[in-house]
């Protein structure tokens, strides 16, 4: 138990560009498991292992490593800052135990720090801040901390004061100690203590009253220390801080320049003392054998075995699945049921990840993350000793918005472009696969224009399979805005037993915001419909929603309430049914005055301010709604609403208006009512092309 309680797990995520790669190098380099520092901006970066990552200088895939800090074991992951690859974020986090949330020092909280937040929030993982690039022009703490408090309503404790900012930036004061820190030699490895300079001392000293003041509202005894003005021991801060970041009441702040090696061994400093090690995280599971009560896991490493599959990578030698142990050990060469799938599986072989590199290992306990080589499973999955039946809660995967066609350029590539859609189909939740029937193209849909541009560029260069890639499509919903009564007869005769069924019920829109697409709801009483056709109706119903009447677009905010019918002794069946309920949806839901929802984009553009009338012009041409306009020092945030249809091409457009110096994130917000002229549109074009 001691190992465990030494043990951290945690990951780092950020809005794009905040720095988190550079910050995951420094802490390999300091913690002594790289002994060079690589670098983002020249490709270098041990973390960002893929060759497109190195490219374009951006995180595509989470990337997880071990290192040691004293007496401590932690277990890295960096995650992607873009938001297409927002899964990568989210499964991460499912199974992490803490997290640092780095901040930009100039541009402060982004929008991918809201959404990196919220899903923060979801598995309720306690955090440290990390305000970084306190080197640049324009940096500034204080704002960024007043953005944390009122964007994420987050209680923020300051456990630093810069020495200097931008150009000056020369170290920091621990207000816990009460000592100026500089970071010495080529690479900033020599930490000196010294006494705060005289023209600080007051600065340093508000502070840490500001800090203790913070601190005394969830301690009493800390409150009555400093009511009797008697000296508060660094021990004491420390525990109360641990204590309340694990209970996610505070969010301890520190600062620093990762790229400029400032600050970076005091918040491994922090992640040692203040972050939970697994024994301080409640974890719940569902036992299935007992109507999937909630059952509390411990992280001893004698108890029977639970782990859950967060992350899957196919390689040529099989699937190599990032599990993460919650009770028990894993042992190599053990067998685990797969608690979905009701299935055995052999553990051969365990593996400890260092970015794409490995070592074996022979076994690991609970609160470990490893790799296991060579098994079969989903992105979810729970594995449990026989002795057990739990599954764990699954991971949040955000719907698709975007698809495109994709063809491969030669007919003899077919099965190689079939090969990789199903590896990355099987290793991203949020990438999907389909075939339309009826113009018989292969549809990849995802996140946004880069998560379907970074695919198809893997496809070409790790399948060597050349494509003929459509335009992008915007995946719009079709739903009912009014209530519509049905009572629908199937009836085939052609010799010998026949087709006959009959459904009476009504269709209703679900309430806005609904977060099921359909429901289906049971009225019929006394037999009218035999019991085991009412299944076949459901079924029947289902049928319709992947493609609708209206467009062929998926149909959500539907309700179906089957309240009476009749059946045929001879002539009913399950298909007879089936084809009764399918084709009764198809009629009703075109009376029920049908509308298309569009998708909104949450848009944020940073510029240099002289652009800014040009841009928010520009975004408002787009049908765009501006929801904030916020400056950011010699730069302007500009934050908007906007649908998808209007955002393709964006990239190109916003560098040209801004002589390249504009950058933009973007992601789905909501679901939207299309205007009635443009709906007519997307039908007409619809149809169209389904006549081709």
């Amino acid at each position: 138990m001691e190992a465990l309680a030494n043990l951290r797990n945690v990951g780092i995520s950020a809005h794009i560009d905040s720095g988190k790669t550079t910050l995951s190098e420094r802490i390999l380099y300091y913690t002594g498991k790289t002994h060079a520092i690589g670098e983002v901006h020249e490709g270098e970066a041990t973390m960002d292992h893929m060759e497109l990552e190195r490219e374009r200088g951006i995180t595509i895939t989470s990337a997880s490593t071990t290192v040691h800090w004293k007496d401590k074991q932690i277990n890295i992951i960096d995650t992607p800052g873009h938001v297409d690859f927002t899964v990568e974020v989210e499964r991460s986090l499912r199974v992490l135990d803490g997290a640092i949330l780095v901040l930009c020092g100039v541009a402060g909280v982004q929008s991918q720090s809201i959404t990196v937040d919220r899903q923060m929030k979801r598995y309720q993982v306690p955090r440290l801040a990390f305000i970084n690039k306190l080197d640049r022009t324009g940096a500034d703490p204080v704002p960024v901390m007043a953005g944390l408090e009122e964007k994420l309503e987050l209680t923020v404790v300051p456990l630093q004061l810069p020495i200097g900012l931008g150009d000056q930036h020369k170290g920091l004061i621990d207000l816990i100690t009460m000592e100026a820190v500089y970071f010495e030699g080529e690479h900033g490895d020599k930490v000196k203590r010294v006494a705060i300079p005289d023209e600080l001392k007051a600065e340093a000293q508000a502070a840490r009253s500001g800090m203790l003041d913070s601190l005394s509202l969830f301690d009493d005894s800390l409150m009555e220390l400093m009511l009797e003005e008697k000296p508060i021991p660094e021990d004491m801060l420390h525990k109360i801080i641990r204590r309340h970041t694990i209970a996610n009441e505070i969010t301890p702040v520190l600062m620093g320049s990762a790229y400029d090696n400032k600050g970076v061994q005091l918040l491994i400093d922090a992640i040692c003392r203040y972050l939970p090690s697994p024994l301080d995280r409640e974890v719940f599971a569902d036992d299935i054998s007992n109507d999937g009560a909630e059952t509390p896991l411990s992280a001893d490493p004698d108890a029977p075995a639970v782990a859950m599959a967060f992350k899957l990578v196919d390689e040529t030698f099989g699937q190599l699945t990032y599990i993460r142990i919650y009770q028990g050990t894993i042992k190599r060469g053990e067998r685990y049921i797969n608690t979905r799938t009701g299935r055995e599986v052999r553990f051969s072989r365990l593996v400890r990840m260092h970015a794409n590199s490995r070592v074996e290992i022979e076994s690991a306990p609970a609160g470990d993350i490893i790799a296991v080589v060579g098994m079969e499973c989903a992105s979810g999955d729970t594995f449990c000793h026989e002795s057990v039946n739990y599954s764990l809660e699954s991971i949040h995967v955000p719907e698709p918005v975007i698809e495109l066609a994709i063809a491969p350029a030669r007919t003899s590539d077919r099965d190689k472009l079939s090969k990789a859609l199903n590896r990355f189909s099987r290793e991203d939740p949020t990438f999907h696969v389909r075939v339309d029937h009826e113009s018989s193209e292969t549809l990849i849909a995802g996140m946004g224009e880069l998560h379907l541009e970074i695919y198809t560029e893997r496809i070409r260069r790790e399948y060597k399979v050349e494509l003929n890639v459509g335009r992008p499509k915007v995946s719009y919903r079709e739903a009912p805005t009014k209530v519509v009564e049905y009572n629908y007869k199937h009836k085939k005769q052609t010799g010998g037993s026949g087709q006959y069924a009959h459904v009476v019920g009504r269709l209703e829109p679900l309430p806005e915001g609904s977060e099921l697409p359909y429901v289906f709801e049971n009225k019929v009483f006394g037999g009218k419909i035999p019991t085991e056709y009412i299944p076949s109706v459901d079924k029947g119903f289902k049928q319709i929603l992947p493609k609708g009447p209206l467009a062929g677009f998926p149909i959500v905010g539907v309700k179906m309430i089957l309240e009476d019918g009749s059946s045929h002794a001879v002539d009913s069946s399950d298909l007879a049914f089936q084809i009764c309920a399918r084709d009764c949806f198809k009629e009703t839901f075109l009376r029920s005055t049908p509308i298309l929802l569009e998708p909104i984009m949450k848009v944020e553009v940073e510029t240099p301010t002289e652009f800014q009338g040009g841009i928010t012009g520009d975004l408002a041409s787009r049908r765009g709604l501006i929801i904030n306009v916020e400056r950011r020092g010699v730069t302007t945030a500009i934050l908007a609403d906007v649908p998808l249809s209007e955002m393709f091409g964006y990239a190109t457009e916003v560098r040209s208006m801004s002589q390249g110096k504009a950058s933009f994130t973007m992601e789905f917000l909501k679901y939207r009512k299309i205007p009635a002229a443009l709906q007519e549109e997307v039908v007409t074009a619809a149809r169209e092309a389904a006549k081709k």
